[in-house]
């Protein structure tokens, strides 16, 4: 089993989560063991960051208790599609580190729209797209990009048209939340899926904390978080057996936000008004004759 490092960075007992690899139980020092994976960077997390997700009610068989079939949304079993469900138990351990936002509202927040190959085709055919490539979400002119990928670490067939990202997936397949830092500033990244937070399972907000991205690293995150050293992998299933539908709202089933928060006393250049100027700049200013500064 792959071992993961993450860090969630905290201020004011809230806290954030980080990059793969291997770390300490909150409020310790990193293990002398972790490690890091070629291109990440450690990340900590500390106590007070929220809690980690509740499992779905259980009956010994396995299926969701009266109770939490009773919370579900009513029009969760006629709904096509695919959800995410709660996956089993993955070793991904975390530390602490601080992290205090530049602000509390995020420079960039992305999105990427999942469904099985029918629904993503149907959606592609409203677009005009007649073919997928590489289902990446890249903002701020790529300095941070945003994917899926399968167990094996392939990145999951996709399309975007107008800033929406559409992803293909198939039931009862592991997915892998990817974040990548192309710059060297240091960002935290608040994700969730189907509307919940991936950390402690509850509705996302901005408020949440979130994984800290080292500069020029990658995070992988791969499931909802259980302890400080396991995770409920991520796996397409049906909307009703979805986590979200088990806890009674299954709504924003078929979404996976990341919302990514500047760190306060950095400067990360890549502004809207920079990314703009960029794209208006024009390779041929002197393409006309200009008067002499004296006329005659």
């Amino acid at each position: 089993m792959n071992t993961k490092l993450a860090t969630i960075a905290g201020m004011i007992g809230l806290f954030a989560v980080g990059c793969t690899g291997s770390a300490s139980h909150p409020g310790m020092a990193k293990s002398p063991e972790a490690s890091s994976a070629p291109g990440t960077a450690p990340a900590e997390y500390g106590p007070g960051y929220g809690g980690e997700a509740e499992a779905p009610a259980e009956d010994s068989a396995g299926a969701a208790s009266p109770q939490a079939q009773q919370e579900r949304s009513t029009d969760a079993d006629s709904r096509p599609g695919l959800g995410t469900q709660w996956g089993e138990n993955r070793e991904s351990r975390v530390s602490s580190s601080p992290f205090f936002r530049e602000a509390q509202t995020p420079f960039a927040v992305t999105k990427l729209f999942y469904n099985d190959r029918t629904g993503v085709q149907a959606m592609a055919r409203r677009d005009g797209i007649s073919s997928f490539s590489d289902g990446s979400a890249r903002l701020s002119n790529g300095a941070l990009t945003v994917r899926l990928l399968d167990s094996s670490g392939r990145p999951l067939e996709g399309f975007t048209s107008g800033g929406t990202t559409h992803v293909i997936g198939e039931h009862n397949q592991r997915y892998i939340i990817q974040i990548k830092n192309n710059t060297g500033g240091r960002f935290e990244a608040v994700a969730t899926v189907d509307g919940l937070d991936v950390i402690n399972g509850r509705r996302g907000t901005f408020a949440n904390r979130g994984y800290i991205v080292a500069p020029f690293s990658t995070v992988e995150i791969d499931g909802f978080r259980r302890s400080s050293d396991t995770v409920a992998a991520f796996r397409f299933g049906s909307v009703r057996g979805s986590y979200a539908a088990q806890k009674g709202d299954d709504r924003n089933v078929g979404v996976i936000g990341v919302a990514f928060f500047q760190e306060r006393g950095s400067r990360f250049p890549w502004t809207d008004e920079e990314v703009n100027r960029r794209r208006n700049a024009d390779p041929f200013p002197g393409q006309f004759a200009e008067p002499p500064a004296t006329a005659f």
